[in-house]
């Protein structure tokens, strides 16, 4: 049996056993990866260990880690406070804010994970502390990073513009943009209203600070949809004093120097936000040891141990060619409408687990040879590939997917895994057909 094939059933074995078995995926991903990669792909040890996501892992740990400090010392509390002034209290402006704000960071330049690296933890926190669905809020944070993504002078977009320049091929950046942009935002609306976001409409929140040894009591909730509770309409509400503010601590107003620190330095300077949040969260540490010397066992330890298993496997099945064997099996059939499609998918579903940046170049360059004919539409085409590539970054695997699942706040954290895992199963399943109906049938028409 050809390597190829070994590592697609071993992918498929290993997605079989972790759903009925509680067994991590990132385990049994090592052990594939080891086992499948010196047996049938021929690596060695240290050719698999290469494929490790040594970058990602340190993402994971450096913002965990310094996000887990914020929230110690309460300055996520204050960033919540905030949010909720901006919009005038009400909740259901609240995925939008970070929808736009991470729209407006990736746009600009900044790489995807690293936007919402900053942006989710805060927006998470938010979902936890007034009852929107994490699911909801999470998600409204990735599709806003891949709205703007494609920007003229953003990642993505400076990738896709490039290749289809470097082929000859007819391009137009802004219609890149504005497709991935507005798809984004039509999947958000749609999330907005089927995970509650109707329920939220007419909700107002007063976070007024509660003092700190009352913490458990949490924030006043008032409007329509209003659930009682502590702090509600009962007797707690004498806990609440809307008059007398909790003062903004030295060490909180560190932890805003050094949450803006990481966004200017990985954002401005391009530097890798890994090595720069855990170097911030190093220093707060250092002013107040005593009170962060739980931190560390905050870190999402089992999540990273999920994305490295599994990205270490995907690079095996890379050195296997198991991409390229799909990707000429496909171009053999001849049919340019069907071909879009399936490298849709393919982009898609291996975007999934992989790089979406290298995925667009790949899925793009196979489409070259039947592009060049003319018988349907670049741009179109590329477009779809495009929004197909990165929309199905919402995979607890990639980076994004990742980075939520890893700041979920007050949430069953398997339970959580499996809702982010079936929301990207109906995203590779639907998102694809749907940006190749949207931007490839109506060129070929």
């Amino acid at each position: 049996m050809s390597p190829e094939i070994v590592t697609i059933l071993a992918l498929v074995v290993i997605f079989a056993i972790a759903t009925f078995l509680p067994i991590n995926m990132g385990a049994l991903a090592f052990v594939a990866a080891f086992v499948v990669g010196t047996l049938s792909v021929g690596l060695t040890t240290d050719d698999i260990i290469g494929g490790f996501p040594a970058g990602l892992v340190l993402t994971l740990i450096g913002v965990t880690y310094l996000f887990a400090i914020a929230q110690n010392n309460g300055t996520v509390d204050l960033l919540v406070r905030g949010a909720v002034k901006l919009v005038g209290g009400h909740v259901a402006a609240i995925p939008w804010v970070m929808f736009f704000v991470t729209a407006v960071l990736t746009a600009i330049g900044a790489l995807s994970p690293a936007a919402v690296a900053i942006i989710a933890p805060i927006a998470l926190t938010f979902a936890a502390r007034h009852g929107i669905s994490p699911l909801l809020m999470g998600m409204m944070v990735i599709h806003g990073a891949q709205g703007g993504g494609f920007s003229p002078i953003s990642v993505y977009g400076v990738t896709v513009n490039t290749i289809v320049d470097n082929e000859g091929l007819p391009s137009s950046p802004l219609a890149v943009f504005l497709g991935a942009l507005f798809f984004n935002i039509a999947i958000a609306l749609v999330l907005f209203f089927v995970l509650g976001g109707r329920k939220l409409i007419g909700r107002k929140v007063a976070a007024e600070p509660i003092p700190h040894s009352e913490h458990a009591h949490g924030t006043l909730v008032r409007g329509h949809g209003a659930a009682p509770g502590p702090g509600v309409g009962g007797d707690d509400d004498e806990h609440i004093h809307p008059d007398r503010p909790e003062p903004v601590r030295f060490e909180q107003v560190l932890t805003l120097i050094g949450l803006a620190v990481v966004a200017v330095l990985a954002l401005v300077f391009d530097l890798d936000i890994g090595f720069v949040a855990i170097t911030v969260a190093v220093v707060l540490a250092l002013f107040s040891a005593q009170q962060h010397k739980g931190a560390v066992t905050q870190i999402s330890w089992s999540t990273i141990l999920l994305i490295a298993g599994v990205l270490t496997f995907v690079s095996v099945l890379e050195a296997a060619g198991t991409i390229d064997y799909v990707g000429d099996a496909v171009i053999g059939l001849g049919v340019p409408l069907l071909i879009a499609l399936l490298l849709a998918y393919i982009g898609g579903v291996v975007s999934a687990f992989a790089s979406s940046t290298a995925i667009i170049g790949v899925a793009i360059l196979l489409a070259v040879p039947f592009l060049e004919a003319g018988q349907i539409s670049a741009v179109g085409v590329v477009v779809a590939l495009s929004v197909a590539s990165t929309i199905v970054d919402v995979s607890p695997f990639s980076t994004n997917g990742a980075l939520v699942l890893a700041n979920a706040q007050d949430v069953d954290r398997d339970r959580f895994y499996k809702q982010i895992l079936a929301y990207a199963a109906i995203v590779v399943a639907v998102g694809p057909l749907l940006s190749w109906l949207v931007f490839v049938v109506p060129g070929w028409l």
